[in-house]
């Protein structure tokens, strides 16, 4: 069989939309080397939000229910910074430190989402970053006019 030589062709594409972050104090802040979201083009990006207060920094409630509300009410704040909302959410991830409350999250996180839901993937975890039960990370689209 003969070898052909390989051909590489490399095309310059444009310049890629520089990414920007998201800052807001209607949520925790960053408790590590990482942004609450970043806007890259008509995306955002929402780092994981648990059910922290955002002014004192403590957990809201040991109830999953309340948790999961204070979760998405953080989640909802660093989507309002970068023009975007819980309606644009296409790709949610929720993990929970126990499947079992998977009902309660999930009913709340239900109140919060519009339809049609965006897509989404929930993962038991065995810990959180802190003694909480639920965190949750989204992508979301900007609508641009």
């Amino acid at each position: 069989m003969e070898r052909q030589a390989i051909r590489h062709t490399f095309i310059r594409l444009p310049s890629k939309p520089r990414m920007d972050e998201l800052s807001t104090s209607d949520a925790p802040a960053s408790i590590g080397p990482y942004s609450q979201g970043i806007r890259d083009g008509d995306r955002i990006f929402v780092s994981g939000q648990g059910p922290l207060n955002p002014e004192t920094g403590e957990v809201v409630s040991a109830d999953i229910g309340k948790q999961t509300e204070r979760t998405l009410e953080n989640v909802a704040a660093v989507l309002e910074a970068g023009g975007a909302s819980l309606d644009d959410v296409v790709k949610a991830t929720v993990f929970v430190t126990d499947m079992d409350n998977y009902d309660a999250v999930n009913e709340v996180y239900g109140e919060y989402m519009s339809d049609p839901y965006p897509a989404r993937s929930a993962v038991e975890v065995g810990e959180l970053p802190g003694p909480f039960g639920v965190e949750i990370e989204v992508i979301a689209e900007v609508k641009t006019e």
